[in-house]
């Protein structure tokens, strides 16, 4: 087990570390299998402890110094699960998915593919621009992204090489079009959750039994929990002292729970 001061909570599966994923010193390097994550947007969420109202080039500037880091983090075989908008439109139209896997890229991740996520009960819609003239009409999807990187090798050899996904959930997730609904930020007491739906599926797909899973955003640890599940190693990393006490209590429930019922109701 890891040991620093910065850990919030660990047990045998997992590590909590209270830290910023600029400055924390816990994690090694070539030691991460598979990276889960969603990033502040940038679209003026109310976070504790996170600033979500950057300039669009100092957000860009900040995404490429976490991606960096993440890309020292995995091993060669390593993959990366990157859920992002495909657009913003709040405070001026931008390409955020084109250009965020174009920084990956730079950095020198490799692209694999990207699954369209689309959230059935989630309303994108914030403007309708001119209204029924062609004069400036806004177009809003919504979908988001989820792009699938990697480091070197996108054949996984290390590992234990057991996988625990069926042939229908392989079959339907290798489908590139994702839907079930987003998750309740009410419910979950965060700004900005996603359902556990999504990190399980990423983590069956793409990774195998006993890998290493980690969150560099782990926000209310949907993450961490689905990996536990799992019977993966999980390492989440968040800013926030509520956001780390909402996690470690979520995946104490659930342990005290039984966690594939919990599981199926997010």
């Amino acid at each position: 087990m890891m040991s620093d001061a910065s850990i919030y909570f660990q047990n045998d599966s997992v590590t909590l570390i209270k830290g910023n994923i600029l400055a924390t010193n816990v994690i090694e390097n070539h030691s991460i299998d598979l990276i889960v994550t969603s990033p502040p947007y940038n679209v003026d969420i109310q976070y504790n402890s996170n600033k979500d109202d950057l300039s669009y080039a100092e957000y860009l500037e900040f995404s490429q110094a976490w991606l960096t880091r993440c890309f020292h983090w995995l091993k060669d075989d390593g993959r990366l699960c990157l859920n992002i908008p495909l657009d913003k439109n709040k405070g001026g139209q931008q390409s955020i998915g084109a250009d965020i896997t174009t920084i990956a890229k730079q950095i020198g991740f490799q692209y694999h593919s990207t699954i369209i996520w689309n959230e059935g009960n989630i309303s994108r819609r914030t403007a309708w621009g001119s209204w029924l003239s062609a004069s400036a009409p806004f177009v809003i999807a919504p979908v988001e992204l989820i792009v699938v990187l990697y480091k070197h090798d996108w054949k996984k050899t290390s590992g234990s090489r057991i996988s625990d996904i069926n042939k229908i959930e392989f079959m339907d997730w290798t489908n590139g079009l994702w839907s079930f609904n987003g998750e309740s930020k009410k419910r979950i007491g965060h700004p900005a959750p996603f359902p556990l739906e999504l990190p399980k599926r990423c983590i069956k797909l793409f990774s195998f039994v006993g890998d290493t899973i980690l969150d560099p955003f782990s926000g209310s640890g949907s993450t961490i929990i689905a990996a536990a599940l799992h019977q993966r190693q999980a390492i989440g990393i968040e800013i926030d002292s509520s956001y780390c006490e909402l996690s470690k209590q979520r995946l104490l429930d659930c342990t005290r729970q039984n966690c594939l019922v919990l599981e199926d109701t997010e």
